[in-house]
Parts: C-alpha cells; sequence; structure tokens
C-alpha cells in the first residue's frame, strides 16, 4: 500500500488529512478512524514534538494506513521522518538542500510552491508532483488552473486553506491530484477521543472526488 513514487499519492484519495498532534497517544485511533473513512494517506505535522512518535506509532501499528510526515523544514527533519517510518514526505517550501535530502531517503515527497518559477526550477530537477502551500493566500483555484497551460506536465497537491466547499473545485482542475486539509481532525474532536466524528468527516472527504 506505500506509495512508490510521488504520483502514487495521489491515487490514494482525493483528500490528504493534514494533522498537528499535541499528543501522540492519540495517533492510532484517530489514524484508524480516518482510514475506515476511506483517506488512508495522514500528512502528521512536525509542528509539535509529537510528530515523530506520533508516526512511529502510525507507522508500526495501523497498516492500513499511509502515514507522511508534513512540515518538513530541514534535512535532518527528513532523514528522522524516514526512520521514524514514514511513507512520504511534504515540505511547505523548497531548496536545493532540502529536496536533496528527501530525495536521498528514497521515500516519495511533495515539495512545495508557491510561485511558476519555483515549480519550474524543480521541474528542472526532475520532480513533477508538488505541494501548492499555501494554497489560497498564494493564489487558489485561480492561479493553479492558470498554471496548467505553461506547466502541464505538473501536478500538485493545493493546501492552505482549502475547505469542504473549495475541494471539489480544485479536485476538477486538471493539475491537481489531491488536497491537503486541515478539516478532517478538529482539535475538539480530537481532545475529546470523537473517533466517530472523525471518521464521519474523513468518509464525506473520501467523496469529493469529482
Amino acid at each position: 500500500m506505500k506509495p512508490q513514487t510521488s504520483h502514487d499519492l495521489f491515487a490514494l484519495a482525493p483528500v490528504v488529512p493534514v494533522v498537528v498532534l499535541d499528543d501522540a497517544g492519540t495517533a492510532v485511533p484517530l489514524a484508524r478512524a480516518l482510514a475506515r473513512g476511506g483517506l488512508p494517506a495522514i500528512e502528521v505535522t512536525l509542528r509539535t514534538e509529537a510528530g515523530l512518535t506520533a508516526i512511529e506509532r502510525i507507522a508500526a501499528e495501523v497498516p492500513e494506513a499511509v502515514v507522511g510526515a508534513g512540515t518538513v523544514t530541514t534535512p535532518g527533519l527528513a532523514a528522522a521522518a524516514a526512520k521514524a517510518g514514514a511513507a512520504f514526505l511534504v515540505s511547505p517550501g523548497c531548496t536545493d538542500r532540502l529536496r536533496g535530502a528527501m530525495a536521498d531517503t528514497g521515500v516519495p515527497f511533495l515539495p512545495g510552491v508557491a510561485t511558476a518559477s519555483e515549480a519550474m526550477t524543480l521541474l528542472e530537477q526532475g520532480v513533477d508532483a508538488l505541494k501548492f502551500f499555501p494554497a489560497e493566500a498564494a493564489g487558489g483555484r485561480t492561479y493553479l488552473k492558470s498554471l496548467s497551460g505553461p506547466l502541464p506536465q505538473v501536478r500538485f497537491c493545493p493546501t492552505g486553506g482549502v475547505t469542504p466547499a473549495s475541494a471539489p473545485e480544485y479536485l476538477a482542475l486538471p493539475n491537481v491530484g489531491c488536497v491537503g486539509g486541515t478539516w478532517l481532525t478538529p482539535r475538539d474532536a480530537v481532545e475529546a477521543g470523537d473517533w466517530d466524528r472523525i471518521e464521519s468527516l474523513a468518509r464525506e472527504a473520501a467523496a469529493l472526488r469529482p
């Protein structure tokens, strides 16, 4: 089930939940709820100290999930995430050094871009599956649609401000493979252990592919 290439991520589900966890103890039941709802690909961000441990636990205990690491901002984080069991890596932006480090891990990765020039730089380096971030602030659907003409070979996962209402419009674009969403794991639901609610949100999101 693990993706072999970055493009394989796009086929797993229309929405990749972007998860911020303060307590790694919630990682396993959360991942199971998302997977039951039809969203196996889960991006656990490294914004908190619990991130790496959460990835380790999901990778070890939830085989039906494909857990990745988000907010990968340094070569060290890329290596640590891969060691923890991350099946893919996602960065908010990209430098040559970070791209090289993510490639060296051997796992698929989605480097972040916000402009045509950044996308073209990565395309020159053989990378054609990218994260578009911050999606809404960087121009949203209108901007991505305009990129599909000059850069038809690039596919994106827009993340940042995407909502259940706007997700189908993003997914309808020819150069969008999936979207990243933070709405799948509301903080109050996670803190309360309301896994049924999270499974229901995941089920709704899994049906968004047009």
